[in-house]
């Protein structure tokens, strides 16, 4: 029996993302780290025919700017917060550690509407802002969650022989601890910052006008000729 295989362009149109075209240029990943950040959304990335759109570059910087904040903030916050739930005991903790989870079983449609609800209640105004902040709830239990499971094989015994010589909490914190979760504050980053820079639910709630980040561009608006 003759195989049939499918067609190529009806392949391709299926698989097309709902983003523009865009197109890499190889050079640019030799230029300096300092230009990164200045550089990288106006050469790397271009519209159809590598043609650069204003509404495509705009859209870019903003879910590089909220993203790379969420990130840290998250990073910071959800490892800091991990450390404490592992290392200390006090009143309510079991209930404390649920409700920190409740975001990642939670409908993103239901966290969306809900931090809509409460920036719209405190009148605070819609925008890059509440995006970070929004995006910086979300991502902080996914940090927690890689980084409590690094802490599980933790070597305890470090942080005591260092104490036993003589350091100090916060010495013994920065030079022992923070080492040996490197590898697990690396992975939560790394998962932040794609959660945020992937969002498309909870931003379409609070997002305000100018602050359109590349998922709301790539699923609200029409494609860029």
């Amino acid at each position: 029996q003759q195989r049939v295989f499918p067609d190529a362009k009806a392949v391709a149109a299926a698989l097309r993302p709902s983003y523009p075209v865009y197109c890499l240029r190889p050079d640019i990943l030799k230029r300096r780290a300092r230009d990164f950040l200045t550089q990288f959304p106006g050469e790397v990335l271009y519209a159809v025919k590598c043609n650069p759109h204003p509404l495509v570059l705009d859209a870019l910087y903003n879910s590089i700017i909220v993203a790379i904040v969420a990130m840290i903030l998250s990073t910071i916050i959800g490892t800091l917060t991990a450390y404490g739930l592992y290392r200390y005991r006090f009143v309510g903790k079991t209930v404390f550690d649920g409700v920190l989870f409740l975001p990642i079983v939670t409908p993103e449609i239901v966290v969306g509407i809900s931090l809509v609800v409460f920036f719209v209640a405190v009148h605070v105004n819609l925008g890059l802002t509440t995006i970070i902040i929004a995006h910086t709830a979300f991502d902080i239990p996914f940090v927690m969650l890689i980084v409590r499971a690094r802490l599980q094989g933790m070597d305890r015994t470090l942080e005591e022989a260092a104490m036993d010589l003589g350091a100090d909490e916060w010495t013994t914190f920065f030079k022992v601890t923070i080492p040996q979760l490197k590898p697990g504050i690396i992975a939560a980053a790394l998962l932040a910052f794609t959660l945020s820079f992937d969002d498309f639910v909870i931003t379409f709630f609070v997002a305000g006008v100018g602050s359109t980040t590349l998922p709301l561009m790539g699923r609200l608006s029409s494609p860029i000729q």
